[in-house]
């Protein structure tokens, strides 16, 4: 991270980047899950390749592409899934297994995966309140993980797992709302910030658990904290502009944040802003190079990837689809999206939103 964190942040400079070609240059991506070749494959499936009789959203993947985590009311994906209600799958895309995740509550949101595919978190209803709930991977089993408030909400996960950024609300109903690192393994928790009110934070954490990027979303300003020093630097966009939150890449290189019609993305090693017009930035991928967005333009792709350092772009979804953050594995080799179309793959006849990955190359 720059220098600057934990000081006073100056306005940035901004460079714009048109849109390009795709580029022809083949990409590559050390310890890429092996599923090669360039195309469109659907996850939302049962371990036979049954497709799903209920909606399918809110895919998450881990760096390497190997798994993907969904929320999805289908009952048909695994053995035993329970009746009504969303629950939260993992897809292999290696030994092409479906496994259910939890069925100890409906996920609130969409799942996130641990980079190295190793654990799930969701947030779900505890009787009156929220929490944070943690699936392994490899043997779903699952635990609740504590916070300081009456309610924990909107997790992101370290890259292995361990720790835990999240929101904690306080009273009944809800008037302030805290920040936390959770280092569930220990047992520790570190505070961020502090808002004196419940407009959403939405906090998002680096692959290390070092930095975590938060909003304040009634001021609405973006800051970066820095476990090392426990200090916040911002807002990051500068004192003359609002500012949304997208997320900060597992690397801790880029922060992506919505100002306007247009997206940013923050290189924390010089505090530079790169402009990517006319676009709703949607994920960004670990290593900080690629950028899923949503251009506002809806008469062509729904879903486009840009490669930050040439400004070339690739097709993700031709057809009406959406994504959320941690879409894009390293390299920009994968992206999850959901979608209603039924003319994506071949044999989709079941009229339910689908869970799709995007192979680039």
């Amino acid at each position: 991270m720059r220098a600057a964190l934990g000081a006073t942040v100056v306005v940035c400079a901004v460079t714009a980047v048109l849109p390009g070609a795709a580029s022809a240059e083949p990409r590559t991506a050390p310890g890429a899950a092996s599923v090669s070749g360039a195309g469109v494959e659907r996850i939302s499936v049962a371990t036979d390749g049954t497709q799903g009789d209920g909606d399918s959203v809110g895919a998450t993947i881990t760096a390497n592409g190997r798994r993907i985590a969904f929320a999805s009311s289908a009952k048909n994906l695994a053995p035993a899934t329970p009746v009504t209600g969303q629950r939260v799958f993992v897809r292999d895309q290696r030994t092409s297994q479906t496994t259910l995740m939890s069925t100890l509550t409906a996920p609130i949101q969409p799942p996130v995966i641990s980079g190295d595919g190793q654990y799930v978190a969701l947030w779900g209803l505890l009787q009156r309140d929220t929490t944070t709930f943690l699936s392994r991977v490899s043997s779903a089993s699952t635990i609740g993980i504590n916070c300081s408030g009456l309610s924990c909400s909107q997790p992101s996960l370290s890259t292995d797992g361990r720790y835990i950024a999240q929101v904690a609300t306080f009273s009944r109903p809800p008037s302030r709302q805290r920040i936390e690192v959770n280092d569930w393994q220990a047992n520790h928790t570190q505070t961020v910030t502090e808002f004196g009110h419940t407009v959403s934070a939405r906090p998002s954490i680096s692959g290390d658990g070092r930095f975590v990027a938060y909003q304040d979303g009634q001021a609405e300003d973006v800051f970066v904290w820095d476990q090392t020093d426990d200090t916040s630097a911002g807002p990051i966009e500068g004192p003359s502009k609002a500012a949304t939150l997208v997320q900060i890449s597992k690397d801790g290189s880029k922060i992506v944040y919505l100002s306007g019609a247009d997206t940013y993305v923050q290189d924390e090693s010089s505090g530079t802003d790169q402009l990517v017009p006319n676009v709703r930035g949607v994920a960004i991928d670990p290593t900080g190079r690629y950028l899923l967005y949503a251009p506002h333009d809806t008469n062509g792709p729904s879903l486009m990837l840009r490669d930050l350092e040439t400004g070339t772009d690739e097709i993700v979804s031709n057809q009406p689809a959406s994504a959320g953050t941690d879409a894009v594995s390293a390299g920009g080799r994968d992206v999850v999206f959901h979608s209603t179309a039924d003319d994506i793959v071949p044999g989709d006849t079941n009229g339910k939103s689908d869970v799709f990955v995007r192979h680039l190359y």
